[in-house]
């Protein structure tokens, strides 16, 4: 194991233990062992054995913090929409990672709730963050809590699909969720003036424009009439 990270040397160790001998039945000094390292090495990167197998949220939330503390107002939806997609990448850019930790959380019930409170954090933060740029109105803090959930919610139904091989491009996926999920980012006295209409986020995006033209064209015809 000379040359990779200790961090990661306690994930896999951590993984492989709950696959053999079942999460209840691992100790912190059985993943320590595993890894070969002491038991003070191992506290000196996580908290706990619960703390080894999930992602570094703090990191993530800061990110995506930042991510959303450069918009403006006229921004806005850019950003929540790459906020989301940062978020995702992490999750595919751990690729078998990621699967290892969606099974054992369907079996783990500690662990399960441990994610949904991560998953409420994110929440928190896209609401903090859409209550500040909605003009104030009557109903604008449900509004917000509303879609700060749908967007939570469009993040996650993507990654299942790609924790489950459903999908193959699943930031692909994101954007056309996202396309659907835009409507609900339109403040109160800036609707089009017919009511309708169709709402298009341009995205940094290197892969080929013919390919996100696609994208886009698919996420119009998904979209309701």
């Amino acid at each position: 194991m000379t040359g990779i990270p200790v961090r990661d040397r306690l994930v896999d160790a951590a993984f492989d233990l709950f696959d053999e001998r079942g999460y209840e039945q691992t100790t912190v000094d059985d993943i320590a062992d595993r890894a070969g390292v002491g038991r003070t090495t191992l506290f000196r990167h996580y908290r706990s054995k619960e703390d080894v197998i999930f992602p570094d949220h703090d990191r993530l939330l800061a990110a995506v913090k930042d991510r959303l503390a450069t918009s403006t107002a006229d921004t806005a939806i850019v950003a929540v929409t790459e906020a989301v997609r940062l978020v995702l990448q992490h999750y595919v850019e751990e690729g078998g990672r990621s699967r290892r930790r969606y099974k054992l959380t369907s079996r783990v019930a500690t662990l399960r709730d441990r994610e949904i409170a991560s998953v409420a954090r994110y929440q928190r933060l896209f609401r903090e963050f859409i209550a500040e740029w909605m003009e104030p109105s009557p109903g604008a803090a449900l509004r917000a809590e509303l879609m700060a959930a749908a967007v939570v919610s469009a993040h996650n139904h993507v990654l299942r699909r790609w924790l489950r091989r459903d999908t193959t491009d699943p930031v692909a996926e994101l954007d056309a969720a996202m396309a659907q999920v835009v409507s609900l980012f339109t403040r109160p006295g800036h609707a089009a003036a017919d009511g309708g209409g169709t709402t298009v986020i341009v995205l940094q995006d290197q892969r080929d424009p013919e390919y996100v033209a696609a994208t886009i064209r698919q996420a119009l015809h998904n979209s309701p009439a």
